[in-house]
């Protein structure tokens, strides 16, 4: 058995080494793509193109905006005189942000009344527009707390403050809360989802095609041997491509890895059953080349979409939640933050464990009752 099985991995080896294309999409492609992925997935909000309409034109209106400058989230790229104009960039995407002061707003403070401050947002993406507004309410409220803190003073006298709560904040596993650290681990389990099941999903396919699996059916093999001998290559190779992006993703863009490497691999040979099962279970019902990559195509988008990736799961609709429990790479995403951003060990990611492995054991399964050695 064992002889067969070695016969077929050589086999595809060989064949990959034949096929340039093939070492692009499994090596190279991969590395462009975390590269690509590390500087676009991303939440943070920064240097948002503002437009200031200040009609007030004192020095509290200029130190607000100063303040919103200073932040190093917002950059005033246009200074407006009437609302048209303000309409006009934001209508052509120049400016994503419009800080307007009503005249008499620094009045208004001076006698100790509310000053109206508005923020007009682009809302087109909702996202970064909640989070626009998170940091101008924590600019204004810091504006607002200054005043206050001043105004005070000099009723109670130099040295008096008034009494407040002093909040002090920790971030665990993230501490600058930056959203690449999150995404990172995510895209390396997107990346190697992707490449072994388009691998695997035209393994079977492609000896119809080339007319080699004629000889294949006349060989003593079992259908048991010939998967084994089709998915350790693409294992492999999916393993190289874990070893591959996260070392992009911790040595290019400084994602930490607080975690097991050894448990790394083992947690992704255990989900690689999932994928590689899929993508066998695939090529079995295809018939050309192009019509496994499509399916594969069909199944990935689903699946990354109700992993958690880009959308909390908790945020779904209570239906998709109790779908998306049936999902290989939800459970592997949790897995791969945690050993990256928590450093957890099997002991704590035991139950993901567990149902990868039962998921995997039951795709490849199927896979393999629905393998016939026939050419239908």
């Amino acid at each position: 058995m064992f002889e067969r099985v070695w016969r077929i991995v050589v086999k595809e080896f060989i064949q990959i080494r034949r096929d340039p294309k093939m070492l692009v999409v499994m090596l190279s492609a991969p590395v462009m793509q975390m590269l690509v992925f590390g500087y676009a997935a991303t939440t943070d909000v920064r240097h948002a193109a503002t437009a200031v309409y200040d009609l007030d034109q004192s020095i509290a209106s200029r130190e607000l905006v100063a303040r919103f400058v200073q932040s190093g989230y917002f950059d005033v790229v246009a200074r407006v005189n009437d609302e048209a104009q303000a309409r006009s960039l934001v209508d052509r995407g120049e400016a994503a942000i419009v800080l307007r002061m009503n005249k008499g707003f620094a009045e208004h403070l001076a006698a100790g009344r509310p000053a109206e401050l508005q923020l007009i947002v682009d809302g087109t993406d909702s996202n970064s527009a909640g989070i626009v507004l998170d940091y101008a309410n924590k600019i204004a409220w810091e504006f607002s707390r200054g005043i206050l803190v001043r105004r005070y003073a000099a009723l109670a006298g130099p040295g008096r403050l008034p009494a407040q709560v002093d909040l002090q904040t920790r971030a665990w596993f993230n501490e600058n809360l930056e959203s690449r650290n999150y995404f990172l681990p995510g895209v390396v389990a997107m990346i190697v989802t992707l490449t072994t099941l388009i691998l695997t999903s035209m393994a079977v396919v492609r000896e119809k095609e080339i007319g080699t699996i004629e000889q294949i059916l006349v060989t003593p093999i079992t259908p048991l041997e010939f998967m084994l001998g089709k998915t350790i290559p693409f294992a492999l190779v999916g393993l190289a491509d874990v070893a591959l992006v996260a070392s992009v993703a911790v040595f290019w863009f400084g994602v930490p890895i607080r975690g097991s490497l050894a448990f790394i691999f083992f947690a992704t040979s255990v989900y690689l059953m999932t994928t590689l099962g899929t993508g066998l279970l695939i090529s079995t019902i295809s018939r050309t080349q192009q019509q496994a990559l499509m399916s594969s195509m069909l199944f990935y988008f689903p699946l990354v979409f109700l992993s958690g990736f880009a959308f909390p799961v908790s945020n779904m609709p209570q239906v998709v939640q109790w779908l998306s429990a049936i999902n290989p790479l939800r459970h592997f995403l949790v897995v791969l933050r945690g050993i990256f951003l928590k450093g957890v060990g099997i002991e704590t990611l035991w139950p993901q464990l567990l149902l990868l492995t039962v998921m995997g054991a039951a795709i490849l399964r199927l896979a393999s009752l629905r393998f016939r050695k026939t050419l239908t």
